[in-house]
């Protein structure tokens, strides 16, 4: 359990009380071993923690139960801690205590910003006026609200849906500058409770990072339109300071998409397997992030010589030779 999930609600500081410093966390969802795409977001998250003293501190995300790998959770902690990566009290596993999320969908509900909607994608995509051009999620249209919003959260063995508001949010990221999004546009009523009984990731990741202190969120830029949606949330939840946004380029194959099975073996643990040195690794991210062509580099030079500033905004591509020149250094 989190040394901080007793702290009173979900996170809103009490007048009076004395200000946490800031914070960011490590979030890794141990649905697979970390690659290298993985590796590369969690070491800028922490190697900026580093550069201004924010504590960092770590949350399991293991909601997503059938996508869960047994023995990923210890294997996903291994990784960070052989990265040279470490972080403060004990790690925080979403699965161990739904209470707060539950108390979340219990204030939504007494607003009036929570239905209960159990319509398939297709059943949505019917309804929808139109499809979303790139993006693989089905906008659901306000049409589909009940005519009179329930106020109480009586059902949590069924989808629950968030009524958004047709507002533009917008917020200063760090890395990618002033970003406007329209959640309305983009998802609709999006999730925050699912048909399987759990809270949705856009729920729990704005419960928890207020629960844990979280003052600054670092993660991929594939979450910018997800920040809309939670800041809407913290927003309706009345948790308050609202996270600091950094969105970092993503390391993605040849092809232009994520890293995966398809473009081979990227696994970490794999590369150590092979008797990739850690520092090999970090040196290899080190050059995506502008620092130049090293053959070693440890977490803590990383974090020295970061400078976030000239973090690319475009998606960065790892190809074979970057592989060969990983398998190089175990000789």
């Amino acid at each position: 359990m989190d040394r901080h999930s007793d702290s009173p609600g979900l996170g809103h500081r009490p007048d009076g009380a004395r200000a946490r410093p800031d914070r960011t966390r490590l979030a890794p969802s141990p649905t697979g071993a970390l690659h290298l795409g993985n590796a590369s977001s969690f070491l800028l998250c922490w190697a900026l923690a580093k550069q201004r003293g924010w504590e960092v501190v770590v949350r399991v995300e293991d909601l997503d139960g059938p996508r869960i790998k047994p023995g990923s959770v210890e294997q996903s902690l291994e990784t960070l801690a052989w990265l040279g990566l470490d972080w403060t009290g004990d790690v925080l596993v979403q699965s161990t205590n739904t209470k707060p999320y539950i108390e979340a969908m219990h204030r939504l509900a007494a607003r009036g910003l929570v239905y209960p909607c159990d319509l398939s994608r297709a059943e949505i995509a019917a309804a929808a006026s139109a499809p979303q051009e790139g993006t693989d999620e089905t906008v659901c249209p306000p049409a589909l609200r009940p005519a009179e919003m329930p106020s109480v959260f009586d059902d949590p063995g069924v989808g629950w849906r968030f009524a958004t508001p047709e507002a533009e949010i917008t917020f200063d990221d760090r890395v990618l500058g002033t970003q406007r999004v329209r959640p309305a546009q983009s998802v609709g009523d999006f999730v925050v409770w699912t048909r399987g009984g759990e809270p949705s990731y856009q729920l729990a990741c704005v419960v928890d990072d207020a629960r844990q202190g979280v003052t600054h969120a670092v993660r991929g830029s594939d979450l910018v339109d997800s920040a809309g949606r939670q800041l809407l949330l913290y927003r309706a939840l009345g948790l308050e300071p609202e996270p600091t946004y950094w969105h970092l380029p993503l390391v993605i194959g040849p092809d232009g998409r994520r890293l995966a099975k398809r473009h081979g073996d990227t696994r970490v643990l794999s590369y150590r397997d092979k008797g990739v040195l850690a520092e090999r690794i970090i040196a290899l991210l080190g050059r995506y992030h502008g620092m130049g062509l090293s053959e070693r580099l440890s977490a803590e030079d990383f974090a020295s010589r970061l400078d976030h500033t000239i973090l690319s905004r475009e998606p960065i591509v790892f190809t074979q030779e970057d592989h060969r020149w990983l398998l190089d250094g175990t000789g």
